[in-house]
């Protein structure tokens, strides 16, 4: 890292995430906002995994004025790890929960002891007994209990989630040891306005590609298409919804997962001659044709649980495209303005700089304890009520232009880049096999021969 003359500047700066090709949001997002940084006059070096390895030298003849890491709950970002902890920076969490991710690396690479030590480290209130679940391989479900980020957030500089109830949930799972100041909420952007113009093609051509009628009202679901996303309650809650409009549509896009059988569990729970209303297209290549689906689509569907308390890429699509949304009312989703089915009357509030601002509701918040009636009566409500629809589609935008656009996010990272540059690094003691430089295997390798290594 640069010395303490440079710090606040912040303007030349490293960037450790997945690029596109690889398919992921986070890899999307990252190359989105190097872009608008760079046009903002930033001198940025992206470091994805296959180019990792030049970054020690690059930083040791030219230390950087920051290191900017993108993690999420995937195999992307395992490369990362190594120098998130030995060169502290400012690190942003799309999910606050990595056990996944993290507990898969270990395990895969045999590291069995290691990931004992870790999760003993990160979880210190939890019987260190509970490890032994994942080692035995029953694990899934029960990740989502433990975020194992301790030793990120101790060892960056600076914590960023994705809204104030993130942080909020952050700070708590943290526990006593918490500092609530490294910790902070930045606006996540992804999506794009669509004009009326490209909302009526996407309609004509999408739905006429598919067999879907023009006024049929249309429900859609993005993105991978796992249990997590709630599919078989979608699927039962839109058999029940046709009884009342009989002429509904439902779109299911995305990658189906390895371990999940998307056209059985339509199977099972959609069974009738006519294909029971449901249409998969598989996986979305561009985020335009990503776009241009939710805009064929006159409802968009963005459920999760568990959660790893991420924030859907799709759902802010479709709030940019002016689409009523249902979601489900999670801890860190709590300051969103949202309607509940039961009542239909509105709760949270949009947190800014200045306090809570309650703004119109910009959605449907599902129970995730009463999934299975709040989710019936939400769809039936929204197939039918075509002025609430409209209602709700407006005030997404607005909330959306306001929230989640790529220059809110911009403007953001720029000060909390500033504010991490500005900090010292942070001195933590972590577990031994976290604490390798990186050069220990080289260091290994000359010490016979007396020769020193100097990286």
């Amino acid at each position: 890292m640069s010395d303490t003359s440079a710090r606040g500047r912040a303007r030349r700066l490293a960037w450790f995430s997945p690029f596109p090709p690889v398919r992921t949001g986070i890899a999307g997002r990252s190359a989105e906002l190097v872009e608008v940084l760079r046009t903002r006059g930033y001198a940025i070096d992206t470091y994805p995994e296959t180019r990792a390895h030049d970054f020690p030298w690059r930083c040791r003849r030219e230390p950087y004025d920051l290191v900017v890491y993108q993690f999420g709950n995937s195999s992307h970002h395992d490369y990362e790890w190594p120098y998130a902890l030995q060169y502290p920076g400012l690190t942003v969490l799309h999910d606050t929960h990595l056990h996944h991710a993290r507990a898969a690396l270990l395990l895969r690479e045999k590291r069995i002891d290691d990931y004992r030590a870790e999760f003993r480290w990160s979880h210190p209130d939890v019987s260190a007994d509970a490890a032994e679940i994942a080692v035995a391989g029953f694990d899934s479900r029960l990740y989502y209990d433990w975020p194992m980020v301790r030793a990120l957030v101790e060892a960056s500089r600076l914590i960023a989630v994705h809204g104030h109830g993130a942080r909020e949930d952050l700070i708590d799972a943290m526990g006593a040891g918490a500092e609530p100041r490294k910790i902070v909420s930045i606006r996540l952007g992804e999506g794009e306005p669509v004009s009326p113009e490209r909302e009526a093609r996407a309609r004509r051509d999408l739905r006429g590609r598919y067999g879907i009628e023009p006024d049929a009202v249309l429900f859609g679901c993005f993105g991978g298409l796992t249990q997590e996303k709630r599919i078989a309650p979608i699927l039962a809650a839109f058999n029940a919804v046709r009884t009342h409009a009989p002429r509904a549509r439902l779109l299911l896009s995305g990658a189906s997962a390895t371990h999940y059988d998307v056209a059985s569990e339509i199977g099972r729970g959609m069974p009738g001659p006519d294909g029971s209303g449901v249409v998969l297209t598989g996986y979305l290549e561009t985020d335009a044709e990503l776009t241009d689906h939710i805009a064929a689509c006159d409802v968009t569907l963005n459920l999760r649980w568990p959660t790893a308390r991420e924030t859907s890429g799709p759902w802010l699509r479709a709030l940019a495209a002016g689409k009523p949304t249902v979601f489900t009312d999670l801890v860190h989703l709590a300051t969103i303005p949202a309607l509940d089915p039961r009542t239909w009357r509105a709760h949270g509030s949009r947190i800014t700089d200045h306090g809570p601002q309650i703004t119109a509701p910009v959605c449907v918040a599902i129970d995730i304890l009463d999934e299975d009636h709040s989710l019936r009566l939400a769809m039936r409500r929204l197939a039918t009520d075509a002025d609430l629809r409209a209602r709700l589609g407006h005030a997404a935008r607005e909330y959306w232009m306001s929230e989640h656009s790529v220059e809110a996010m911009a403007d953001d990272y720029e000060r909390i880049m500033r504010d991490a540059a500005a900090r010292p690094d942070p001195q933590v003691e972590l577990p031994a096999h976290m604490r390798n430089p990186g050069d220990r295997r080289l260091r290994e390798l000359l010490e016979p021969f007396g020769v020193e290594c100097d990286l």
